[in-house]
């Protein structure tokens, strides 16, 4: 069993808050970690998509009030929108009784609207913490985590093969059962096209004209594609720093498929010859080192990119309370250059610390205030803040 980097946290917001949502797309490990938050103490499971669980719900009140000394998780939350409501007079019950904290441990794997529901109604009563797959803070092989991604399944394989054949399956099953549970009616094949020109144009600019035209369906569809898929934690729309520098900055955000393993399914890349051999290469380390450190950043940090029209540019903008603005730069390979657009932006930003993000283990200064590290060790340092 690997221990998660974020079980610790978990519990500790189990202490302080009486219900914790624990956000991450499907099969990245939810139930596993909240078993093993829950060993040792008194828990219930309920599984909001069988309908067995669901029929034990029919009077919510009278049947949680029956476990009140446990802690109670709910899979799939998002899937009982009605419940929220309920959620919050028990709650407000047991605090009452005396009970503070530790009540309930919500599963979800669509992060906005999980977020509205029990926003609404558990606004002060409940802590987020997202899941993501596994880091480099979990386990050990780093460039098998990044050729197969970080979903347990895929990298626990026992061959490239057998991983890609996973992450084949986890697609199609998301595309035909899981996104039309949700609602939105749209064809499987479509949305599957979107998804890999996403991956062919990993780390760039959102161009939703561009992508439009290749679906050939409206901008606004394509906003409501991405939407979705942002919301189902599968892909992340990095947002532009926004400063008074005098500068002509670019206003698009940057938008990535979040799990690297799944970028090389899409481009049907099937080992690690093929994709240090294809054109993504540079972009899909750059995303999988964003989102390694996105998951390492202490709580309450935001994250940006920096880029000019004349060319100035910074990957990663880290402001993180307490700490200052960070500026990360992420290059592949052993021996990092930094480019004149980085020195020119740092100009600009005037980050409080800069590190190079590079594939090589020894940490050394490269310029003056600008410090090479490896990825392990910078996202060891964010998580220690």
């Amino acid at each position: 069993m690997i221990e998660r980097y974020s079980q610790q946290l978990v519990k500790e917001r189990l202490e302080q808050f009486p219900a914790v949502a624990l956000l991450g797309p499907r099969q990245v490990g939810k139930t596993t970690l909240a078993g093993m938050v829950a060993a040792g103490r008194p828990s219930l499971y309920l599984d909001l998509e069988s309908p067995a669980d669901r029929a034990k719900l029919a009077d919510p009140e009278m049947y949680l009030a029956g476990h009140a000394d446990k802690l109670v998780i709910l899979d799939e939350v998002q899937r009982l929108p009605a419940l929220f409501e309920v959620l919050r007079g028990v709650i407000d019950q047991g605090r009452r009784q005396g009970r503070k904290s530790g009540l309930f441990l919500l599963l979800g794997s669509a992060s906005m609207e999980l977020l509205r529901q029990s926003g609404e109604s558990l606004a002060g009563r409940i802590a987020y913490v997202e899941l993501p797959g596994f880091s480099v803070l979990e386990v050990e092989e780093q460039d098998r985590l990044w050729l197969r991604g970080g979903f347990p399944e895929s990298y626990l394989a026992v061959n490239d093969r057998r991983s890609m054949t996973w992450r084949e399956n986890f697609i199609r099953t998301y595309l035909e059962r899981d996104i039309p549970q949700l609602g939105p009616r749209i064809p499987a094949e479509t949305l599957r096209r979107f998804w890999t020109m996403l991956a062919h144009a990993q780390g760039g600019m959102l161009n939703a004209a561009q992508l439009a035209r290749g679906l050939a369906v409206s901008g606004s569809t394509v906003a409501r594609y991405l939407d979705l898929l942002v919301d189902l934690l599968l892909v992340r729309r990095l947002a532009p720093w926004h400063a008074n520098t005098g500068k002509r900055l670019v206003r698009s955000p940057r938008v990535f498929v979040r799990d690297s393993g799944l970028v090389h399914v899409l481009l049907g890349i099937s080992d690690m010859e093929a994709l240090l051999g294809h054109p993504v290469a540079g972009m899909s380390w750059e995303g999988f080192v964003i989102e390694t450190l996105l998951g390492a950043a202490p709580n309450g940090a935001s994250s940006f990119f920096y880029r000019t029209a004349a060319g100035a540019e910074i990957d990663l903008l880290l402001n993180i309370p307490g700490h200052g603005l960070w500026a990360v730069e992420v290059k592949r390979g052993l021996s990092p250059r930094l480019e004149k657009g980085f020195h020119l932006a740092r100009e600009d930003v005037r980050p409080d610390r800069c590190f190079v993000v590079y594939s090589g283990a020894e940490r050394y200064p490269l310029k003056e205030g600008v410090e090479a590290i490896s990825l392990a060790e910078f996202a060891g340092v964010l998580a220690g803040l």
